[in-house]
């Protein structure tokens, strides 16, 4: 692990985050969505501090595949009909936290935003699929 960057609330060394990790893999952690518009979403986020993906190492990437698999088991017990997965990197394009983090968000059938992308399932109204 690199040292962390002061005040990034993903870097773990600072001890920012309020949320607890889901799961963990060598290089990566994930966290749940504390956003209410999307309840049930997830982020994958590097333990090392990158503010993009560009960034990463080749140790990283190899990791990354077991990271994500990890994070779509997560979500199996809801059943998901499908999967929204985005970056934003750079403040133009909506990063708002500069420590990099894949967005990963389930969708079902019948969701409001059904059929759309990742552009508009953010903008969805609240919905939660049946627990």
């Amino acid at each position: 692990m690199t040292v962390a960057v002061p005040d990034c609330r993903f870097c773990l060394e600072n001890r920012l985050l309020v949320d607890e990790l889901i799961l963990e893999t060598e290089h990566f952690y994930m966290l749940g969505s504390i956003d209410p518009m999307v309840p049930v979403a997830g982020m994958v986020i590097p333990k090392r501090h990158s503010t993009d993906p560009f960034d990463f190492t080749g140790d990283q990437w190899r990791d990354f595949g077991k990271a994500l698999s990890a994070a779509k088991a997560h979500f199996d017990d809801k059943a998901p009909d499908g999967f929204a997965l985005g970056w934003n990197i750079g403040g133009v394009a909506g990063q708002h936290v500069f420590h990099a983090h894949l967005h990963i968000i389930p969708r079902f059938k019948g969701e409001p935003n059904e059929g759309v992308g990742i552009r508009r399932v953010l903008r969805a109204p609240q919905w939660r699929p049946e627990d």
